[in-house]
């Protein structure tokens, strides 16, 4: 029997593909892909010829038996949609199927959303906790994050754009408000990076675009201290100092039970004479 390759694949940007990767894609008899529309532009950008199969969540316990019997004659490789496989697809009973028959099976590292986004935590991160894609059922998303509520590690979640604000709301709900740095569009020309805490994520991202990748900090925020009153003088001590309204409102908003954008819209209402800018924008 032959064998199966694992190959990461460029989460964005075609240039990650590694020489290695190239190489064994080219060699195999068969490439296993969920999209194949995203796996041949990825071939026709490098002159490359081999087989595609679908390989999805629908049909891969049918394509199964087929795969197996395909490992008689020639190697295969399984890349997924982007990044490494076996992360959030379905490549996991192909790889213990190949285990159990005595196959052999190699990894070709590539990119990952995982270890792209881990630098740009705003926050120590020397170790994690994966959860993937949370559950599309509320309660299921309330049992997985209480199971992490009180570890002392920060939680990467992967997120779409239809679910992001449910997922930010279900986090403050279960979690508290917490530091998070999200980022979108990894590696593509839109990319971006937020940092802020979760009720400041859910006004910047109120329609999102794009793929996300959060990254929850291990602790809820301090409890608040100021009240609004409280708030506006701090803010207006802080400017007498040399602070800008952007920054004082950034340092004072800790303390306070409401969003960036929220405590400015409030300042702003009250002392509209001595604003300059929108610091939540």
């Amino acid at each position: 029997m032959n064998g199966l390759f694992i190959v990461g694949t460029p989460i964005g940007n075609l240039h990650d593909i590694t020489l290695r990767a190239l190489v064994t894609l080219e060699s195999v008899g068969l490439i296993l892909t969920e999209d194949t529309r995203t796996t041949r532009k990825l071939l026709s950008a490098y002159e490359l010829k081999t087989k595609l199969l679908s390989y999805t969540e629908q049909n891969h316990r049918h394509r199964l038996p087929r795969i197996m019997k395909a490992l008689d004659t020639m190697d295969v490789a399984l890349v997924s949609e982007a990044g490494m496989p076996r992360l959030s697809d379905p490549g996991a009973e192909l790889v213990i199927e190949v285990i159990s028959a005595g196959a052999s099976l190699d990894t070709i590292p590539g990119p990952s959303d995982i270890t792209t986004a881990d630098p740009h935590a705003s926050f120590p991160i020397n170790e994690f906790t994966y959860l993937g894609f949370l559950p599309k059922n509320k309660a299921k998303r309330i049992h997985t994050l209480s199971t992490i509520k009180h570890q002392e590690r920060p939680t990467l979640i992967f997120e779409s754009p239809h679910r992001l604000q449910k997922t930010l709301e279900t986090l403050i709900e279960v979690l508290g408000n917490r530091a998070v740095t999200i980022c979108r569009e990894l590696t593509k020309l839109h990319e971006e990076v937020f940092h802020g805490s979760l009720s400041d994520a859910i006004d910047k991202f109120a329609e999102p675009r794009g793929e996300f990748t959060l990254i929850v900090d291990a602790s809820e925020f301090p409890n608040p201290t100021m009240n609004e009153t409280e708030a506006f003088l701090e803010i207006n001590r802080l400017s007498s100092i040399g602070f800008s309204p952007s920054q004082a409102i950034a340092q004072t908003v800790q303390n306070t039970t409401l969003s960036r954008r929220e405590l400015y819209k409030k300042w702003l209402s009250k002392f509209r004479d001595s604003a300059v800018d929108d610091p939540a924008n």
